[in-house]
């Protein structure tokens, strides 16, 4: 149709948000707009959410999604997740810069911020001895660390990326190396999984990652470093290259 219609979250900096002026950027954005350059179409973007993606990739509103979400099994009933995945989130904490806490081993006998019922909270109290606080929601469980009523909070490495992107946690960081790999797959409609479309953006992601293309946007948009991008760069690195 001469247009490239790609969802993305517009809430979930530095990934896909709203700028100033209400244009969604964002990693993931300026990949649609790799996609679209590839093409030789527009571009059109579609804020998404997490509960309604693939809904909007079924329902023909969108043609494909590049949206923060993790490859699982029963999604790849729903949608057409394609392969390889481009990107992952995994556990990690959020502590105070000046706390200096450099590893997972530092929160043993520990108290810890978490989310009522995320599996994140068994990994830490389980592999390294932590006391898990455990909160309702994360607004809860983010104030209670700045109320130092914990040394760390754990969560999903992507959402404390994106709170510590955001301006208001100027006095904390993400210390630890994550664990626990959720990669993340783009998605175009299940029918198309195998077809023109989905080989198409196979081969996008694949390139993404032999080029470096993901580790310069992931540097571009202020994201940490991830040893995810740095190995799959290495798996798929031109053997000619340099030669």
């Amino acid at each position: 149709r001469g247009t490239l219609v790609v969802g993305v979250k517009a809430d979930y900096k530095p990934w896909g948000y709203r700028d100033a002026s209400g244009k969604i950027v964002g990693m993931e954005a300026d990949m649609a707009k790799d996609v679209a350059d590839a093409m030789g179409v527009k571009l059109e973007l579609v804020a998404v959410q997490s509960s309604n993606r693939m809904q909007f990739l079924q329902q023909g509103k969108i043609d494909m999604m590049i949206a923060t979400m993790s490859d699982r099994k029963d999604r790849r009933k729903i949608v057409g997740i394609t392969q390889p995945n481009y990107y992952t989130s995994g556990t990690n904490v959020m502590s105070p810069k000046a706390l200096k806490i450099r590893q997972w081993t530092a929160l043993k006998d520990k108290p810890v911020c978490g989310k009522q019922g995320a599996f994140y909270n068994k990994i830490v109290s389980k592999r390294y001895g932590a006391k898990i606080i455990a909160f309702t929601g994360n607004a809860e469980a983010k104030q209670a660390l700045r109320d130092r009523k914990c040394i760390a909070w754990v969560y999903d490495d992507s959402s404390i990326m994106s709170d510590l992107s955001s301006g208001q946690y100027n006095d904390f960081e993400m210390p630890l190396n994550s664990e626990d790999d959720n990669p993340w797959g783009l998605a175009v409609p299940r029918a198309e999984l195998n077809c023109v479309f989905g080989n198409f953006m196979s081969g996008m992601t694949y390139n993404w990652h032999q080029s470096g293309r993901l580790i310069e946007l992931q540097k571009k948009w202020g994201i940490q470093a991830t040893q995810y991008l740095a190995d799959k760069n290495k798996k798929f690195a031109d053997w000619l290259a340099g030669k």
